[in-house]
């Protein structure tokens, strides 16, 4: 057992003394697709009505040590083409940070293209924070999301141009937009660049009547907000982002409506934490960062001068389990039942040879 001079916060921390980079939000690009930015999955794949599972990650993007990008890649793209078609993930729901780390078109290839060659599933993605940066001195200037909007959100699906014909674009509707499956609504935030994100007003107002209208399906469908910024984290590099706890939790305060799962990119590990709400629900907010970008964020010590859990914003919220020490990635499963819909997960870590495991100190699997 740790000492108590070890043990790591078993609550989400606020990283003290942090500068105001706000400035560095970045204006959205037109939508691609028409209001409200909703995208049917069946478009893309047939599923089965009572029972799929999918893949989520986020953060797979680097340039300087490839090799955990390639190994989660490789997983996932072989859980897709091997075993039971019934237990094959039938899409990957991306995270953000698809590349490192101003968003350009020409750092696809080596990030995304080839190492997803053969995920022969859909991809649908939210932006990250780099993938929506700009590069000031790239020689050909450019937008923020130019590149992100050609893979993910073409107003048709074609050939794309910088992919030496690997991949054809996603045609979602919007930066920010609901994809709609049978069992579940999944709701994808955009939080813009700022290292504790940002959403307009625009996208708040949207979000709210997303919710309302999503809550029209429960309980045959749940709710799933992606979001790539945490809210809730208790690692070193960015701790929990109270922007991103205002702009939810006002959300749901105005809509008088709970989400059933709430999953995030941005820190590079994995965390599951449980937050209980007034009304006795529990909501689980999912970290998933640990994709393949080479530097993994360790949880922070208790004790830690630079860190803080003094917040109203994280009472009622706890660390039910974590992995701060490999890469890995999830497995969603979504089922119809006599109550609703349950939503279950695997994650698997990666051992040191790169081979997935869903059981040991580094792995989760749960069920709400």
């Amino acid at each position: 057992m740790a000492s108590q001079q070890n043990k790591k916060y078993d609550r989400p921390i606020l990283k003290l003394y942090q500068p105001d980079d706000s400035y560095k939000k970045q204006p959205l690009p037109a939508p691609s697709g028409a209001y409200p930015y909703h995208l049917d999955v069946e478009k893309f794949t047939m599923l089965a009505h009572n029972k799929f599972s999918f893949n989520m990650v986020g953060d797979t993007g680097g340039v300087r040590y490839p090799d955990g990008q390639q190994k989660i890649a490789a997983q996932m793209c072989k859980q897709v083409s091997e075993g039971d078609a019934g237990e094959q993930p039938a899409f990957l729901y991306h995270l953000g940070d698809v590349v490192y780390h101003f968003g350009e078109a020409e750092q696809y290839e080596n990030q995304f293209f080839k190492p997803y060659e053969r995920y022969t599933k859909p991809i649908f993605a939210i932006a990250g924070n780099h993938d929506s940066d700009v590069n000031p001195v790239n020689p050909v200037p450019y937008n923020s999301l130019d590149a992100f909007t050609a893979v993910f959100c073409d107003a048709k699906s074609r050939d794309i141009p910088f992919s030496a014909g690997k991949r054809k674009s996603m045609v979602q509707p919007n930066i920010y937009w609901t994809l709609q499956t049978p069992l579940a609504n999944i709701i994808g935030l955009h939080s813009n660049v700022p290292k504790f994100g940002y959403v307009d007003e625009n996208q708040r107002k949207w979000f709210v009547e997303e919710l309302r209208t999503a809550a029209k399906e429960q309980p045959g469908k749940l709710i799933i907000v992606c979001i790539h910024h945490a809210p809730y984290t208790a690692d070193f590099n960015h701790g929990s982002s109270l922007p991103m706890i205002t702009i939810l939790e006002a959300a749901f305060a105005e809509s008088g409506v709970l989400p059933d799962a709430v999953f995030s990119g941005h820190v590079h590990n994995y965390q599951r934490f449980n937050k209980t709400y007034a009304n006795g629900k529990v909501v689980p907010y999912i970290v998933c960062g640990a994709g393949g970008f080479d530097e993994l964020h360790s949880l922070v010590r208790e004790g830690d001068p630079l860190y803080s859990t003094d917040s109203e914003l994280l009472d009622n919220v706890y660390l039910q389990n974590y992995c701060d020490s490999k890469y890995g990635f999830l497995k969603i499963t979504l089922e119809r039942t006599a109550k609703g819909v349950s939503l279950s997960g695997e994650y698997f870590a990666l051992n040191n040879d790169g081979e997935e495991s869903n059981t040991g100190e580094c792995a989760d699997t749960f069920s709400y």
